[in-house]
């Protein structure tokens, strides 16, 4: 115990800055991966076969294959094919965007299917468009359907990036590894990360409870 006081006390900015690491990249995955997931959604629900099976195979390969090969293809792949020189926190959140987009089109896929289906009904007596249908009835319904599982995803993609640590991406899980190698204890930097992952995912569980009770009462 005293270690671990000690130990805070001396390295707690490295902890903080492996703490805001692991915020920022869980922030940008979920936004970027929900507007890749909404457009990968609707394609997915589209009556053109070739888009349907696109985003089908799309979403078969990054759910059926592991997230730490991703991340490997993603860091050796794109620097290759791209014009533009990137680094690897670049590749890494590149390739976890792409990743939450597949489980993020699928919670939308849902929570659009969710909708009764006399609103797209209803929509179309009234004459409006397909587009105008899906962004001005449908999804400000399904939102409510939408948010608590995206928000799960969300307190997964924090769990997720610890795989970053791999490439020495700055995030929680690296910050351990620099403790580590600068320390050579390897328990108690161990023991204060995962203390900092449960608490901050406890906090958000805690408001993902909240936020549901909210939406069940508006409902």
């Amino acid at each position: 115990m005293q270690n671990i006081i000690s130990l805070l006390k001396q390295y707690y900015y490295v902890f903080l800055q492996g703490l805001w690491g692991t915020l920022w990249i869980s922030g940008v995955v979920v936004f970027f991966g929900t507007i890749l997931g909404l457009v990968i959604a609707i394609m997915r629900m589209s009556r053109f076969k070739p888009l349907k099976v696109f985003t089908d195979v799309y979403i078969e390969i990054l759910r059926g294959t592991p997230v730490l090969l991703q991340l490997y293809f993603f860091w050796i792949a794109l620097p290759k094919f791209l014009p533009i020189e990137l680094s690897d926190t670049a590749c890494i959140v590149v390739a976890l965007i792409v990743n939450a987009s597949a489980y993020i089109a699928e919670i939308i896929r849902a929570g659009i299917g969710a909708v009764d289906i006399g609103q797209w009904e209803a929509a179309k007596s009234i004459g409006l468009s397909n587009a105008h249908t899906m962004t001005h009835v449908i999804l400000p319904q399904a939102v409510k359907n939408i948010l608590p599982a995206l928000c799960n995803e969300f307190i997964s993609t924090i769990k997720g990036t610890s795989l970053a640590s791999v490439f020495f991406v700055g995030e929680l899980t690296t910050s351990y590894k620099t403790i580590q190698t600068a320390t050579f204890l390897s328990l108690e930097p161990l023991i204060i990360s995962g203390a900092i992952y449960f608490v901050l995912n406890f906090v958000l569980s805690r408001m993902l409870k909240l936020l549901e009770r909210r939406l069940m009462v508006s409902d």
